[in-house]
């Protein structure tokens, strides 16, 4: 059996690649396998995340133990297979390979080819550029917040917004008779 995974990214439209891998390999297998097809080093901290069909995230498999907790269920990706996670075609993963700014790949797992076997992974399609691995903080949260709303007085719907309107018996739960009400005419 093969999986036929397609990977795109929302940073560069022509950005494509298709990689086929056994279900058996791991996730660290998959993981060197997309950086070899888009040419990144291997020097950043990355995560899969299986996602629902919505996109999603539902649970992580990193790159190094992170949680020492036996409390919650845990992945890391040389000690989980592919096909521990993912079964179904059609499923939805992120690959995200800038923590910093999360920037991530989209996969998709197109196809399960069955009656065939392969021995590792390969890259069967590439098509365009792709994004820079990685990108400074500030610059991105600068272009990132040029396109951010504009929080003034409009966003409540009306010019004339007042903090008058809002009725004082609405912020209930607060005891006056502690002192500690946060609601008080002098705040406002």
């Amino acid at each position: 059996m093969i999986y036929r995974f397609t990977i795109i990214s929302d940073e560069v439209d022509n950005f494509v690649r298709e990689i086929q891998i056994d279900p058996e390999a791991t996730f660290y297998d998959f993981h060197e396998a997309i950086l070899k097809s888009v040419g990144y080093n291997n020097d950043q901290m990355t995560s899969f995340f299986i996602c629902d069909e919505d996109w999603e995230k539902e649970k992580e498999i990193t790159l190094e133990e992170m949680d020492d907790s036996s409390d919650i269920d845990s992945w890391v990706m040389k000690e989980t297979r592919i096909d521990e996670l993912v079964e179904d075609e059609k499923q939805k993963l992120l690959y995200v390979f800038d923590y910093m700014t999360e920037r991530c790949f989209f996969i998709e797992l197109s196809e399960i080819i069955t009656g065939k076997s392969i021995q590792g992974a390969i890259c069967t399609k590439t098509e365009g550029e792709p994004p820079q691995q990685t990108v400074d903080f500030d610059e991105y949260e600068a272009k990132n917040n040029s396109t951010a709303l504009d929080l003034d007085e409009n966003f409540y719907g009306d010019q004339d917004y007042d903090m008058d309107d809002f009725d004082r018996d609405g912020f209930g739960g607060f005891d006056e008779g502690s002192g500690g009400n946060p609601y008080d005419e002098d705040r406002y």
